[in-house]
C-alpha cells in the first residue's frame, strides 16, 4: 500500500478514533472515558509517544488492535503505559493486543521505568485463541514479563471496566489496583460460566466488582468513584517511588506534622479502650503526607506511604478500632505484602505496634493463621530497609514478632511511656497460671483482691522501665519528641547494609 502524506493522516485519524460511535456512546452513558481520554488525564501533555499505532491495521473494525501502548513522562518522570480501548471488540486480546503489551511491559524492565496499566477488557478473543494464547509470545508471556518486572519497576493498574478470565491476572500481578465502583470487576470466569459450571447464579458485581475486591478479596487497592479518582491515585502512589529498584524514593520539600494534633491525648491509658491508628499517623507525619492502602479491607492494620521531614516512610500500625488490632489472615497477608514492596524500593518502614497478637480460634486455624502469621513474620525478617518499632501500648505474644519486634533487627525499637511488651496482657495471663486458684476461692472479695494483687506483680514484671533497663528496647520517647527521634533515627540508619542471607531465596510459607 502507498501513501501520501493526507491518506496517512486520515489513517492515523481512523485508528485514533478507536471503534464505531455506538460503542463510544454505550460507554458513555455509564460513566466511561475513551482510552486516549484516559491516556491524556494520566500523562504530562505532550509527553505521550505510541507504539504500535498500526497494529492490525488492513483488519476491519480493529484500530490498534484494541490496546493504546507508548511511552511518557508523568510529573516529569519517564513511564510505560497500555491502555485497553474498549470501544474495540470490548478491548479484548488478539495476537498483535498480546504483543504490544508484551513489548511495553519490556520496555519498562529494560529501561527501569514505572508501568501503568489501564484496563478494560473482555479478555482474549476466542476466535484468535491459537495465536494469541498458547505460544512463546502467547498471553502467558505477558504475566511472565510482569512477574520478572516485579519489584523491579513499580506496577501500577486502573481498572475501569472489566478484567475478564486469564486478563484478570494482569491487575493481580500489580503493585497496586484502583477500580472504579459500579464499572470495574475482575473475575476469572464470568456469571454464564459460573452458572454452567457450578449451578451458582451470581452477577458481575456481587463476584467481582470492585466493591467485592476492595472490602473482601484484598485484590482491590483503592475503592474510586470516578474514572479521574482512579487515575489520579495512581499519579499520587508513583509520587513515593522511585523509578525502579536501585533508585532512592523522590524526597520533597520537609513540612512540619498538624499542629492540631496531641499524639499523647490520642492514646488511652486504658488498652481496653480503643483509638484510631489512622489519627495517630497524620498527626505524626508530615502534614497531609498520607497515603494509605487498602483502607477497606483488614482495618485491623493499617499501612501506607508519607513522609517524614520530606522523606518517605512506609507505615504499619495496628488499629483497635477494628477487631481490636488482633491480627487475621487477611491483615498478616496485607502487612506482608506492603513490607515486601517498601523493601523492594527502598522504602524504609516504621511500625506503630498496638497489637494483642494473632487471633485464635478454630476458625482462623482452619484458614491457615500459622501459616499466613509465619508469611509475615518472614516478610519482616527479610526487609533489609531502615525499620523502627514503636510500641505505642502494647506488643503481645507474636505480635511482638510481626511487628518488627528486638528480634528482628530493627534498627531502632522504641518505647512510648504507655508501651506494654509481654507475652500476653495481665488478665489473660493471671487467668492462665492461676486459673485453678481463682476457682477455690469461695469469698468474692477475696477473689478480686487476690487477681489484683497477681495483676499489680505481672504489671511490675513487664515495666517499661525495666525492659530499658535490660536493653530489650533502645529508649523510651515521650509521644511529643517521637517525631523528632524518627527523623534522626531514620537518618543514620540510612547508608546500612542491606545484605540479609546467603542463598538463592527462602521457601515462604505462603
Amino acid at each position: 500500500m502507498t501513501l501520501d502524506g493526507e491518506a496517512l493522516e486520515q489513517l492515523r485519524k481512523r485508528v485514533r478514533a478507536g471503534g464505531a460511535e455506538r460503542y463510544h456512546a454505550a460507554n458513555a452513558a455509564k460513566g466511561k472515558l475513551f482510552a486516549r481520554e484516559r491516556v491524556a488525564l494520566l500523562v504530562d501533555e505532550g509527553s505521550f509517544v505510541e507504539d504500535g499505532m498500526y497494529a492490525n491495521v488492513l483488519a476491519d473494525g480493529l484500530p490498534a488492535d484494541g490496546v493504546v501502548t507508548g511511552t511518557a513522562t508523568v510529573d516529569g518522570r519517564p513511564i510505560c503505559l497500555m491502555a485497553n480501548d474498549s470501544t474495540v471488540k470490548a478491548g479484548s486480546w488478539g495476537a498483535r493486543t498480546v504483543e504490544k503489551i508484551i513489548r511495553i511491559i519490556e520496555r519498562a524492565y529494560t529501561t527501569g521505568v514505572p508501568m501503568v496499566y489501564l484496563v478494560d477488557s473482555a479478555g482474549a478473543r476466542i476466535t484468535d485463541q491459537v495465536e494469541l494464547f498458547p505460544g512463546r509470545r502467547g498471553a502467558g508471556k505477558i504475566f511472565y514479563n510482569q512477574v520478572r518486572a516485579s519489584g523491579s519497576i513499580p506496577q501500577a493498574c486502573a481498572l475501569f471496566g472489566p478484567s475478564a478470565a486469564g486478563g484478570a491476572y494482569i491487575p493481580a500481578f500489580c503493585d497496586v489496583v484502583a477500580m472504579v465502583e459500579g464499572n470495574a470487576s475482575m473475575y476469572l470466569g464470568s456469571d454464564r460460566m459460573v452458572e454452567m459450571v457450578t449451578g451458582e447464579k451470581t452477577t458481575l458485581e456481587a463476584m467481582g466488582g470492585a466493591k467485592v475486591h476492595c472490602t473482601e478479596s484484598g485484590v482491590g487497592h483503592f475503592l474510586c468513584k470516578t474514572e479521574v479518582d482512579a487515575i489520579d491515585t495512581i499519579k499520587r502512589y508513583l509520587s513515593y517511588l522511585p523509578s525502579n529498584w536501585t533508585q532512592q524514593p523522590p524526597k520533597t520539600e520537609a513540612a512540619d506534622a498538624p499542629s492540631n494534633v496531641d499524639l499523647a491525648a490520642l492514646v488511652p491509658a486504658s488498652e481496653r479502650r480503643a483509638f484510631d491508628m489512622r489519627r495517630y499517623i497524620k498527626g505524626l507525619l508530615d502534614s497531609d503526607s498520607f497515603f494509605e492502602i487498602q483502607p477497606l479491607w483488614a482495618k485491623e492494620l493499617t499501612v501506607g506511604f508519607g513522609r517524614l521531614n520530606g522523606e518517605v516512610v512506609g507505615v504499619v500500625g495496628n488499629n483497635s478500632m477494628f477487631k481490636g488490632g488482633v491480627l487475621f489472615v487477611d491483615s498478616a497477608d496485607k502487612a506482608t505484602r506492603f513490607v515486601q514492596l517498601c523493601d523492594a524500593f527502598n522504602v524504609p518502614l516504621l511500625f506503630l505496634s498496638d497489637v494483642p497478637g494473632f487471633m485464635v480460634g478454630t476458625v482462623v486455624e482452619k484458614q491457615g493463621i500459622i501459616r499466613h502469621g509465619a508469611k509475615m513474620i518472614t516478610a519482616i525478617s527479610e526487609a533489609t530497609v531502615p525499620k523502627i518499632c514503636v510500641v505505642v501500648r502494647k506488643a503481645y505474644g507474636a505480635g511482638l514478632y510481626a511487628m518488627a519486634g528486638p528480634g528482628f533487627e530493627p534498627d531502632a525499637t522504641i518505647a512510648l511511656p504507655t508501651a506494654k511488651i509481654a507475652v500476653m496482657g495481665a488478665e489473660a495471663a493471671v487467668n492462665a497460671v492461676y486459673a485453678n486458684k481463682i476457682a477455690a476461692i469461695s469469698d468474692e472479695a477475696q477473689r478480686a483482691a487476690f487477681v489484683a494483687a497477681k495483676r499489680e506483680e505481672y504489671e511490675r514484671d513487664i515495666d517499661i522501665v525495666r525492659l530499658a533497663s535490660e536493653l530489650v528496647v533502645d529508649t523510651i520517647v515521650e509521644p511529643h519528641d517521637l517525631r523528632g527521634e524518627l527523623v534522626r533515627r531514620f537518618a543514620a540508619a540510612a547508608g546500612k547494609d542491606r545484605h540479609f542471607s546467603r542463598r538463592r531465596h527462602g521457601v515462604t510459607p505462603v
